[in-house]
């Protein structure tokens, strides 16, 4: 698996800061021809990297409420199902979850009704307490700065380097750190797809 370089990051860099931009305006941006970042582009989202193109939606110019920001206190071992329940609610933007069963979350609640979102969204027995604070204004501004390719070997846990491997496996990406890991990886899931 190739690593990254200083023109897939500043390729990153600039869909960062418009995913929309055409690909010959991010070709001049780079010195490589359309077709050159096309395929930098399509490497980036294979591996798993770029996973998608989205729209960052400025939300003070909607009006649906009192935007806030949320840290619940998760009770042991209840973080990630707190963490999925809140990411599938449509008030909440962003949810963080840290190592400490924490969850933290901006939202923008009708009527300032942050009980009600929250009990809708998660088992009360899961959280202990949270606290509330409204928001000033927010800003989202992702950098890659001069980051490396660290993707987890899903056979082993080693870091993939740029001498691992990848599989698609029905239409999903796996990273290896080496041959034997995928060879293994695959053996198992073809096993379990054929029992399945």
């Amino acid at each position: 698996m190739r690593g990254l370089d200083d023109i897939d990051r500043e390729i990153l860099r600039l869909l960062l800061e418009d995913a929309r931009r055409p690909y010959s305006e991010i070709a001049e941006a780079v010195d490589l021809s359309p077709p050159a970042v096309s395929d930098r582009i399509e490497r980036l989202q294979d591996i798993g990297l770029l996973q998608r193109f989205t729209v960052d939606i400025d939300r003070s110019m909607l009006e649906e409420g009192v935007p806030v920001l949320v840290s619940v206190d998760a009770v042991p071992g209840t973080a990630q199902r707190v963490r999925e329940g809140l990411a599938d609610t449509d008030a909440v933007e962003y949810v963080f979850r840290t190592v400490d069963d924490r969850v933290v979350f901006t939202a923008t609640v009708a009527g300032a009704d942050v009980d009600h979102l929250v009990t809708a969204a998660v088992q009360k027995d899961d959280i202990r307490d949270y606290e509330v604070s409204l928001l000033a204004d927010t800003d989202w501004s992702p950098r890659i700065g001069g980051a490396e390719l660290a993707a987890d070997c899903v056979e082993c846990g080693n870091t993939v380097t740029a001498e691992g491997e990848t599989a698609t496996l029905d239409g999903e990406v796996y990273h290896f750190c080496c041959e034997n890991c995928r060879t293994s990886f695959v053996e198992k899931y073809d096993r379990l797809s054929d029992s399945a």
